[in-house]
């Protein structure tokens, strides 16, 4: 089911939450609203659900107008971050609720809810637990028993807010392959609202980077990591650093040197320098180079980052390394070049 945002504006009290958005989500998209908390990508989902009103705008589910529609008219499913699920209700009687309350015309038979449920429990890897109840599971179970209970519905587009924000760092990184592989299995239109880059980049087909209530950009994790169209999601999407410079003669200065970087068109006066920890090379001298005190060292996973201090009027640069090749660094003095990066204009 495609899935059309058209100029949605949404105001709390006169507080604006949402700003002239407009988005085409595809059909069997897995599709992430990323942004800080306020960015209003959790009220674009509500909006999407049913669960919130436009103040202005239109949403249409495929060729059809779904803006006045309920929650249940728009056969929506909803995975939340705290589960919902019941407590007195067994994992079977969950996975099945949906179905039970369908109105009489539609509702399957009893045999044919419970075998409906009973086939998604095995999809979400939880056979033979359909007797359990929700306090028996642990937070990853409590998980798929919600995605199998919004699954039931047969939904025309899955919406899951934050789905593994309350499970420790292991879990939800298996989590996401696994709801990867069963978006793929499964085919469903889904929108996920998160504010973990790591979360966004490895499950979605593309992401919506949100700030302020209006989207940044739009585009498959590697064009939203690669080529930022902004100051904010180059920030906000992976590791950067951020220099002023000044744009002379088709070429980058650092206060009163050159760096070696080209800029043949653009204009001269100051810019924005931004580049990734780990997109430098490292310099003998400083022919062409930024050079700065080493602060810190500290190993992350495979890689060490190192912390430079380049003058009192600039913030510390972070550097992503090897560590063999950061250890063999002279402990005073750095000197580095970008070898990736993207100017902006300071407005």
């Amino acid at each position: 089911m495609e899935v059309r945002v058209q100029n949605l504006r949404k105001e709390f009290d006169r507080f604006p939450a949402l700003h002239d958005i407009s988005l085409d989500i595809r059909s069997g998209e897995l599709i992430a609203l990323l942004g800080p908390s306020g960015s209003g990508k959790t009220t674009l989902l509500r909006l999407i659900a049913g669960l919130e009103s436009p103040t202005e705008g239109l949403i249409y589910f495929g060729d059809e107008d779904a803006s006045k529609k309920t929650v249940q008219q728009r056969n929506i499913g909803f995975v939340f971050q705290h589960y919902a699920l019941f407590r007195y209700m067994t994992v079977l009687d969950n996975i099945a609720f949906g179905l039970k309350v369908r109105d009489a015309a539609r509702r399957p038979t009893k045999s044919e809810i419970r075998s409906r449920a009973l086939e998604l429990l095995d999809l979400v890897q939880l056979s033979g637990l359909e007797k359990r109840y929700p306090a028996q599971l642990s937070g990853g179970q409590r998980q798929r028993v919600a995605l199998a209970r919004a699954l039931a519905v047969e939904p025309n587009v899955l919406l899951l807010d934050e789905p593994f924000g309350a499970l420790d760092a292991q879990v939800r990184k298996d989590l996401r392959k696994w709801l990867r592989e069963i978006h793929d299995r499964t085919g469903h239109t889904t929108v996920f609202v998160t504010h973990d880059q790591d979360e966004a980049m490895e499950l979605a087909d593309r992401v919506v980077v949100m700030s302020q209530g209006a989207i940044e950009q739009v585009g498959t994790p590697d064009q939203v990591y690669d080529n930022p169209n902004s100051p904010f999601v180059f920030g906000f999407v992976g590791q950067s650093n951020c220099l002023d410079v000044r744009v002379a003669g088709g070429e980058l200065w650092f206060e009163d040197r050159p760096l070696g970087l080209k800029a043949d068109n653009e204009r001269d006066g100051s810019a924005q320098l931004y580049f990734r920890p780990h997109d430098i090379e490292l310099r003998d001298g400083c022919g062409g180079c930024i050079a700065g005190l080493l602060v810190s060292s500290r190993r992350v996973a495979g890689t060490r980052h190192i912390e430079v201090n380049i003058g009192k009027d600039h913030p510390s640069i972070e550097l992503e390394l090897p560590p063999e090749q950061a250890d063999s660094l002279d402990r005073n003095r750095i000197a580095f070049r970008p070898k990736r990066w993207k100017l902006f204009r300071n407005a």
